[in-house]
């Protein structure tokens, strides 16, 4: 689709890059990053709603609780790669604006939550709809970025997804003060108006006549505006949203000297739509393999599972994070189990994704500094070792409630390597279907993770949890040595091709070049990144 704009002997300045990279990120990037924030808002107010005693009002205990969690992310799992799919027939700019538009439906349906059925179904419709999303908005973001760039500008994207879990804390606060208005309980109004009745200035006396179709609105307005927000590549920006003339430049500009233009053969200011599709193509020649709507064949889909090379990063992201999904899924209610109140709980939680935020973003500049994946990606395995040994071995009941809580906001603050994986998953690839694919199978594994973390902590075991967190410092340990593991893996697959390739001739280059041009990360030239 960008093709008319390919030009190999095309030239432009590095101010040039950096001024169009920078229109990039306020375009496209600042978008994505508030739809992210709808997607946070609406899948995980119900640590929040745990609070003001959602679970006895519908008669559940926690391993419902847990079960409901683990539904949500199954279903998630489980839409990942048909998601993708979808998303590769009818284009992102497409699919990802439906997305938000079907599950802010579902969203808004939880004002009327009745019963342990309603509950679990209300977690495995969200997981339905939501799944996807995410590998979804890395290829799309994949379109405008190079591989250098993406990784940074997830760690920004993961950023949002925190900054609406504070915003999520602050607005709770609030809204839970709402117990008994109209009838209903606080976290009813919670999953009612979070942000969106504020946001859109709708009184509370309509609130009330209208229940639960209000609920969701800014996630449905946002899912509304993106169909003419999300232009579907560099050169198809014009909109309704966007302008007849779209958002870059089609043709070029002419700069003034001396007050006399410049003829064309001259200085020329270089075209936008050039200068962004040539810079992703000679970074990363395999992204002009396939058009954005082109679908993955049955073939090309297997072919792409079947890529062993992916398969540790895979291994990491089932794994990694299971450490800390556990603590974090259990903190608000760990906090009100020590006697803070609903809303000290609500407030408490915000220092420790504050420091999440600020250790994450210098986490993912670091890696991307060095050039290193595995060893600095590895560091959150090393940051939770004490904190775990504290909660495994200290009865926390005979300590200072702000003692444990301490512990716990430097616990959850820790860096989150997350989105250097994903930026992982993107280098390694080297094929758009295998991208497409692989950001799919890898946020699978995820959330296989949070399936796997969220039954860890069981009632039998509580309130101290001394199963859960030996079984947490066990996965711990695995962890480090998966790390190091995939870390040697990808070393000596790049020493292996290296000796090869440097025992070929240069016309036996040339000639496997011509002949294995689509071949992916199998090609023997490429190398991974570790």
């Amino acid at each position: 689709e960008n093709i008319h704009r390919f030009d190999p002997s095309a030239r432009w300045t590095w101010r040039e890059e950096r001024a169009l990279i920078r229109k990039v990120d306020f375009k496209i990037m600042l978008w994505t990053c508030l739809m992210f924030c709808a997607l946070e808002m609406d899948r995980a107010n119900i640590r929040q709603a745990v609070t003001d005693d959602l679970l006895p009002e519908l008669g559940l205990t926690t391993n419902d609780y847990n079960l409901g969690n683990s539904l949500f992310a199954f279903s998630f799992l489980c839409a990942e790669v048909p998601s993708q799919l979808i998303s590769k027939y009818l284009g992102c700019d497409i699919w990802i604006p439906l997305q938000m538009v079907l599950w802010s439906l579902v969203a808004s349906s939880q004002f009327t939550l009745s019963g342990r059925f309603g509950y679990l179904a209300s977690r495995v419709l969200l997981g339905m709809l939501q799944g996807g999303f995410i590998p979804t908005v890395v290829l799309y973001l994949s379109y405008f970025y190079k591989a250098n760039e993406l990784t940074i500008r997830m760690g920004f994207f993961w950023t949002s997804m925190v900054f609406a879990d504070i915003f999520a804390a602050l607005s709770a606060f609030g809204l839970l003060h709402m117990r008994g208005v109209g009838g209903y309980s606080g976290w009813r109004w919670l999953f009612l108006i979070e942000v969106s009745v504020e946001s859109c200035g709708i009184p509370l006396q309509l609130i009330t006549r209208t229940d639960s179709r209000v609920q969701g609105m800014v996630t449905l307005v946002f899912g509304i505006l993106s169909f003419g927000l999300m232009p579907a590549g560099p050169t198809q920006t014009a909109g309704w949203l966007r302008g007849e003339k779209g958002w870059f430049t089609p043709r070029y500009v002419l700069p003034v000297d001396n007050g006399l233009e410049i003829t064309a053969n001259k200085r020329k200011k270089k075209r936008e739509e050039v200068i962004l599709v040539n810079r992703i193509i000679r970074d990363d020649p395999s992204k002009g393999g396939m058009h954005n709507r082109e679908p993955v064949s049955p073939r090309l889909l297997l072919k792409s599972l079947l890529d062993f090379d992916l398969w540790p990063i895979y291994l990491i992201g089932l794994f990694n994070h299971v450490p800390y999904a556990t603590p974090t899924s259990y903190l608000t209610l760990s906090l009100k189990g020590m006697g803070f109140s609903t809303f000290q709980t609500n407030l408490l939680v915000i220092p420790s994704q504050v420091l999440h935020i600020v250790n994450m973003i210098i986490l993912t500049y670091v890696s991307e500094f060095t050039g290193q994946m595995s060893l600095i990606a590895i560091i959150p395995q090393f940051w939770a070792i004490p904190f775990l040994v504290f909660l495994r071995f200290v009865d926390t009941t005979t300590v200072s409630k702000w003692t444990v809580w301490l512990v716990m906001t430097f616990f959850l603050g820790s860096p989150y390597s997350h989105p250097i994986q994903v930026g992982w998953i993107s280098r390694n690839s080297n094929t758009v279907r295998s991208r497409a694919v692989g950001s799919a199978v890898y946020n699978m594994c995820v959330q296989g993770g949070s399936i796997i973390g969220a039954n860890i902590y069981r009632e039998d075991d509580a309130p101290h949890y001394t199963r859960g967190n030996t079984v947490l410092l066990s996965i711990l340990a695995f962890n480090i040595v998966l790390y190091l593991s995939t870390k040697a893996y990808y070393v000596w697959r790049n020493r292996s091709r290296e000796e090869v390739w440097n025992a070929m001739s240069e016309s036996e280059r040339e000639k496997y070049l011509a002949e294995n041009w689509d071949a992916g990360n199998k090609r023997l030239d490429f190398r991974f990144a570790s």
